[in-house]
């Protein structure tokens, strides 16, 4: 199947009769993937550099330790972006267009980069989610464990350990790109293709990356809602016998706001990243002999698009929650045109 947005669409429409329903939502899905990830690249490097240039400047209303983890974070989407979407599925999807990678043997090399961002893009939304349950619910640690001295060493870390994570990629793929429409966008060593050994070693990659995460997240954000509401209920109990004070309480407008936050990217995360990681996970059991129910492929290629769309997401987010980012932002965006508003205006 030729992969441009005119031949994919006049393939499905001729043999639409003719295809089962799993494969007419997989045909379509890739008819849609020839507009989708080339706009979908533009939108993420756009908004993922405006996040980067906002929060660097400090003056969103939060701390050098919260903006340090959104910084992060940002620059690993962009990352992924550059990486899995720009040099990875957009070729895949004009192979003709870049038929020349083909003869560039450095395929291994960028499927470590590519699974190190991603794992960083991934663990970082953890260790975020995790400075905020210690400032939250561990007051004795917080002074200790939430700065910023501490977030740049923890990211460090993170990112060092997803190096030497992913290292083993290098030896499992070849050098040569497939431009394939598989899981796989490496030829596989000879080793590599039917060895349980390797197909466990990628299972397991599978599990931490995001499998591990989503359970780390979901246990601290219950750990730290509980724990707000708790001492929501004990402060208002306190306020209400001492004063009969019924006004709004900035501490916990302050703990309000934090925690949408963080429960609205966790969410984001999650539920972007589910349906990818359950079909990795289910297809690779699969190959280790595990045969129950095969999932159709459009699932994979759907979550795939949800996937890289997790990377844009996180820019709306904050200016949804956040009133200072909102400000910064429509400041970064009237810049440009202040020169021709101050022109007109003399």
């Amino acid at each position: 199947m030729v992969r441009s947005f005119s031949s994919a669409f006049d393939f499905l429409s001729a043999f639409y009769d003719w295809l089962s329903l799993d494969r007419r939502i997989y045909f379509a899905l890739l008819t849609m993937q020839t507009m989708y990830y080339p706009m979908l690249a533009i939108v993420g490097v756009l908004v993922n550099l405006l996040t980067i240039r906002i929060l660097s400047r400090g003056k969103c209303g939060l701390s050098k330790c919260v903006t340090r983890y959104l910084v992060a974070m940002a620059a690993a989407d962009l990352l992924v972006i550059i990486l899995d979407l720009i040099l990875r599925h957009i070729p895949i999807v004009y192979p003709e267009q870049f038929h020349f990678l083909l003869s560039i043997p450095v395929c291994n090399i960028h499927a470590i980069l590519l699974y190190t961002a991603t794992d960083c893009s991934v663990w970082f939304t953890v260790t975020f989610t995790f400075d905020r349950f210690v400032a939250i619910c561990c007051q004795k640690l917080k002074s200790k464990y939430c700065s910023e001295k501490t977030a740049a060493v923890v990211l460090g870390t993170v990112v060092v350990l997803s190096c030497l994570k992913n290292i083993f990629w290098y030896f499992m793929f070849t050098g040569l790109y497939l431009l394939w429409n598989i899981p796989w966008f490496c030829d596989a060593a000879e080793d590599a293709r039917n060895s349980p050994v390797w197909e466990a070693i990628e299972f397991l990659h599978y599990i931490l990356t995001p499998f591990v995460p989503f359970l780390v997240i979901l246990l601290l954000n219950a750990l730290t809602v509980r724990h707000i509401l708790v001492r929501s209920r004990g402060r208002r109990r306190l306020r209400d016998h001492s004063s009969g004070d019924r006004r709004k309480d900035p501490e916990m407008d302050s703990r309000r706001k934090s925690i949408i936050l963080l429960l609205i990217i966790s969410a984001n995360f999650i539920l972007l990243w589910a349906l990818l990681m359950v079909f990795s996970i289910w297809s690779r059991m699969w190959y280790l002999g595990y045969h129950s129910v095969f999932l159709p492929e459009f699932l994979r290629e759907l979550g795939f698009m949800l996937q890289l769309l997790s990377c844009c997401t996180n820019a709306a987010i904050y200016a949804v929650t956040q009133t200072q980012f909102r400000v910064q932002l429509k400041n970064v965006l009237k810049y440009p045109f202040t020169p021709i508003f101050k022109f007109i205006q003399f």
